[in-house]
Parts: structure tokens; C-alpha cells; sequence
């Protein structure tokens, strides 16, 4: 198996269920790690376990997430990986949403992921090497009624993602999305007892990031989908 080639990561849209298990796992690989939220208090207790450094981000204000990555740059290094978590949920009938909340969610969700990805491959271009990592969703490919703001986010999402991914694997770094196709299990959500592993573990998924990152380029991934075992397709 390839040996890691990374030493920190800046996980942005940062929480307690899928980046948590994320920030755990890289920092038990031995990366320095930052994490980074609109409330970076919510953190504290990850950033305690992980030695994690935290940052508070608009993701979708280009001057704050320009702030994000210098300020990163100075904590813990230029990051070598970045992720991208954040999303904006929205949900209503299409006669009925505010178009002004529709625009917030689909700029956290999608413009928030372009901003990400250009301050990543800006660093990550004078080094010829890194990984840019996008958290997806069943709506990436599939949208829903009363959901068609989030749907429209993740597709963009899932699009930026390809297009980067053709643009800049050539060049060393290695884009890649996560179609998560399911509910994500987390503190205070959790399956019934009737239906065990009827939602996703998020160590299984951080798993499932790591093992990408681990990838030698002769067989690099640029999307894998994860779904629980009685998900329909």
C-alpha cells in the first residue's frame, strides 16, 4: 500500500458527525488539523481530542474564506488536503421559497465548494501535489420534491468537482466527491433497533475518504458513492 503522503488538513463545514470522524482518523494519521465553522465554539471538545486548531468561516464570503486559508497557512501549514463539508439545506414547495433564502443555500452549497477549491489549488499547484475532497449527497444526482434548492447546490457541487478533477489531476492533485446516499448517523440520530446499519457509520465513510487519499495516481478515484446496505438505488 502507498504510504500517506500528507501532513494537514483543513475540513471546512465542520460538526459532529461526519467531520468529526474525519478530523479523528487524519489526526491519528499524524496531520495537523483545522477546522472550520460559522461557530467555531461548537468545536471545542473535537478540537481538544484532535489538537485541532478552529476557525470561524462564511464559506460562501470569498474575503472570509480567503482569511480561512491564511490564517490556516499560519496555524497549521498550507494544507495539503482540503475537504469540504459545508452545505445549505432548504426545503419547500417551489411556489413557495423564498428566493432569497434559495440563494444563501445554494452559495453555501456550491459557491462556498468553488471558493474552497480555487484557495486549495492555489496552494496546491506550486507544490505540484494535494487533495481536494467534496462531501456530495443523494441529491448530487438525484433530486427530490421540496428539495430543489439542495439539489441544485449538490449537482453544482458534483459538476465543480469533475470539471476540477479533469483540470487538475494532471497536474498532481487529486479531486475527488463523496455521493453520500443515505442518512449519516450521528449523536442524537440514530437507526432503529428493528433496522441495524440502516444508516451510514460516519467512521466508515471517514474510512472510505482515507483510503482514497491513500490511493497511488496510476488508480486515482475522482467519485465513489456510498449508500447503507438496504438503501434503494
Amino acid at each position: 500500500m502507498s504510504k500517506l503522503r500528507y501532513t494537514s488538513a483543513l475540513i471546512i463545514g465542520s460538526g459532529a458527525g461526519l467531520s468529526a470522524s474525519l478530523a479523528r482518523l487524519l489526526a491519528g494519521q499524524g496531520l495537523k488539523i483545522g477546522l472550520a465553522a460559522r461557530n467555531p465554539q461548537k468545536l471545542a471538545s473535537l478540537a481538544a481530542d484532535t489538537r485541532a486548531r478552529t476557525f470561524a468561516c462564511d464559506a460562501a464570503d470569498p474575503e472570509q474564506m480567503a482569511k480561512l486559508f491564511e490564517d490556516a497557512d499560519k496555524a497549521i501549514g498550507e494544507p495539503d488536503v482540503v475537504i469540504y463539508n459545508a452545505s445549505g439545506r432548504l426545503r419547500g414547495a417551489i411556489a413557495e421559497l423564498d428566493p432569497k433564502a434559495v440563494e444563501q443555500a445554494i452559495a453555501v452549497t456550491a459557491f462556498g465548494g468553488f471558493l474552497a477549491g480555487q484557495e486549495a489549488a492555489r496552494r496546491m499547484l506550486k507544490h505540484g501535489r494535494g487533495a481536494i475532497l467534496f462531501t456530495g449527497a443523494t441529491a448530487s444526482v438525484k433530486g427530490y420534491a421540496l428539495s430543489a434548492p439542495f439539489a441544485m447546490g449538490k449537482f453544482a457541487l458534483r459538476g465543480l468537482a469533475q470539471s476540477m478533477a479533469r483540470e487538475l489531476g494532471p497536474k498532481g492533485i487529486h479531486v475527488a466527491h463523496f455521493v453520500i446516499d443515505g442518512g449519516i448517523r450521528n449523536p442524537g440520530r440514530e437507526e432503529p433497533a428493528d433496522r441495524p446499519d440502516s444508516m451510514l457509520d460516519p467512521d466508515a465513510i471517514a474510512e472510505t475518504y482515507f483510503n482514497i487519499l491513500m490511493q497511488p495516481r496510476s488508480t486515482w478515484t475522482w467519485e465513489v458513492e456510498l449508500r447503507p446496505w438496504v438503501e434503494k438505488f
